[in-house]
């Protein structure tokens, strides 16, 4: 599909901004616009995006309730309380869980940790786990990255003794949970300064907080920013701000002496003696901690995060590894099999803004990834279900811009459990309540989504020549770095390129074009890749001028000397 490409220029005050920090990055003109573009208008505030420290973390106690959890806890750990540490299946929430367990343990012994099972259990805290932890007589549980819907269930637990404190990043509902604190930058009533922490992050908020309190250095909970990293990678939330903060040192910690978890899945993945960057925890390390949630037990996962052993964690690793390659085959027959049904829709699923797809055989712990699939491959915000304990189970992914937390809340009254974001939510319904759903859920989406958002668009950060592409360019370039929502990658577009005379197609069917380009403002020939752009081939071999929108990666880390490729997103032939 092909994207729109969209260049924004800087308004007259961005110009402004652009100019003073241009004394700066003189050399570099791109440098300027590109911080501008991030908000960034003063040279102090490029000083400190480019050194991220520790230091600008947030006071953890302007999260509300932050007081009253510590004090809990304090009290809990004083009476020696058992303590329950409960999470999601997720790489959010076990990752969360591995980093307040393993923080905790280390002054308290009397604390577990608890993963429900995706299937058994579903989502969130059941009251068949409640009355297990009151067998168990624990008095207190630590809930990470779930919990903000529980109203019956916490309330449940308090009379059976047992008091919560949620740790959450979830939308909440108007009525909150009758907790003894609740922990989430997303309350209406939240002043935090960084509203989109993950889970996991929230989480290290909480254990900040704690140290701060009792007089603790916070040197063991730093080095613990390596499952921060992964949970904010893989749950995707905005890098900006903490988020940003806490990825940059917790990279640096996976690539010096990471976590003996994450040693041993980073073993796996081929990638030790390389630099781990934020997409490989995407595409590489969390795909396999998920794994182990959707296809076996999440709990395995926490296992693996928090072993002592580096054999026995390689041992786990490889295990979880297995799960991620049966996860790959179902996902990809899932996939298969929901698009040829609506392949099988023709042009009534054109007209359509949306898609709901039900089939009761699919695996549960797939569809969240299928949804994904679907939305990418159609470019609509798409409902995946499948039956599961009688109900109707399922994930709902979405496009840029468009809310699909708004749209699933707009049937509520059809469901019998929703909760997520803005891009993406579970929710379960009865079997008989899909089709007014899926009519609900349109209607919704086609009075709300706009006409732009139902293809994709390609946003250019700024237009530059190859002769601006310097070694001191590229150096500063590298400090922009970690990269995600709010801090994407830098999208380049070079006008008037042509074939150095080298380029040539790869790949097993020549579908890739491996090229080799000239501009008429530099000398160099610039090696790149676009894949899946084989049709344009006839034109770059005929030296025909083009322009092309792309990222500038650094091939370093696959073990380099230091040479760029650029990585063709677009090419746009004269």
């Amino acid at each position: 599909m092909i994207s729109k490409w969209n260049y924004l220029p800087l308004t007259s005050d961005e110009q402004k901004a652009q100019t003073a920090l241009a004394t700066k990055y003189a050399s570099c003109p791109p440098i300027s616009e590109l911080l501008v573009e991030r908000g960034i208008t003063t040279v102090e505030e490029a000083e400190k995006f480019f050194r991220p420290s520790l230091r600008d973390l947030h006071d953890p106690f302007l999260m509300p309730d932050m007081d009253k959890a510590v004090a809990r806890l304090n009290r809990a750990m004083g009476s020696k309380e058992k303590i329950m540490v409960f999470g999601d299946y997720d790489v959010d929430g076990t990752t969360a869980v591995a980093l307040v367990y393993k923080y905790l343990r280390i002054f308290y012994s009397n604390v577990e940790f608890y993963i429900p099972t995706r299937d058994d259990e579903g989502y969130g805290v059941s009251f068949r786990a409640i009355d297990e932890f009151a067998e168990q007589n624990v008095s207190l549980v630590i809930i990470l990255d779930c919990g903000i819907k529980a109203n019956g269930e916490v309330e449940y637990a308090k009379s059976k003794g047992i008091d919560f404190i949620i740790c959450d990043h979830h939308v909440p509902d108007s009525e909150l949970p009758n907790a003894t604190a609740i922990l989430n930058p997303k309350l209406e009533s939240s002043t935090y300064p960084c509203r989109h922490l993950s889970g996991c992050g929230v989480g290290y908020k909480f254990m900040q907080a704690f140290a701060m309190s009792n007089g603790i250095p916070t040197t063991e909970l730093e080095g613990m920013l390596d499952l921060v990293a992964v949970s904010i990678a893989a749950d995707i939330v905005p890098m900006v701000d903490e988020n940003r903060i806490m990825t940059f040192h917790g990279l640096k910690r996976l690539n010096t002496n990471p976590n003996l978890g994450l040693r041993a899945i980073i073993k796996i993945c081929q990638l030790s003696g390389k630099e781990i960057t934020v997409s490989d925890l995407i595409f590489k390390i969390g795909p396999r901690i998920n794994a182990s949630g959707r296809m076996q037990r999440g709990s395995e996962a926490v296992e693996l995060l928090v072993a002592r052993d580096f054999s026995e964690a390689l041992a786990k690793a490889r295990a979880i590894d297995q799960y991620n390659k049966d996860r790959k085959e179902l996902d990809k027959r899932i996939t298969e099999e929901a698009n040829a049904i609506l392949e099988a829709r023709g042009d009534k699923l054109q007209e359509q803004k949306s898609i709901v797809i039900y089939n009761k055989d699919w695996h549960k712990g797939i569809i969240g990834i299928v949804a994904s699939r679907i939305t990418e491959l159609y470019y609509k915000p798409s409902v995946v279900l499948t039956l599961s304990d009688g109900l109707a189970t399922g994930s709902s992914r979405s496009v840029q811009g468009f809310d699909v937390y708004k749209a699933v809340e707009s049937a509520r009254d059809l469901l019998e459990n929703f909760g997520g974001h803005t891009y993406a939510v579970g929710l379960s319904l009865k079997e008989e309540n899909i089709p007014e759903f899926k009519r609900r859920f349109e209607e919704y989406v086609a009075a709300n989504i706009l006409p732009s958002q139902l293809y994709p668009q390609l946003d250019i950060d700024a237009y530059i020549n190859f002769a601006d592409i310097t070694p001191e360019f590229i150096s500063l370039l590298r400090r922009f770095n970690p990269y995600g929502p709010g801090n994407t990658k830098p999208v380049f577009c070079t006008r008037n390129v042509i074939d150095f005379g080298t380029s040539k197609l790869v790949g097993r069917n020549m579908e890739h074009i491996k090229l080799e380009l000239v501009d008429d403002t530099s000398g160099k020939v610039f090696n790149g890749i676009a894949f899946n752009k084989g049709e344009y081939f006839e034109h770059i071999h005929a030296r025909k001028a083009f322009d092309i929108c792309y990222t500038i990666e650094d091939n370093r880390r696959h073990g380099g000397s230091g040479a760029i490729q650029l990585l063709v997103k677009e090419i746009n032939v004269h």
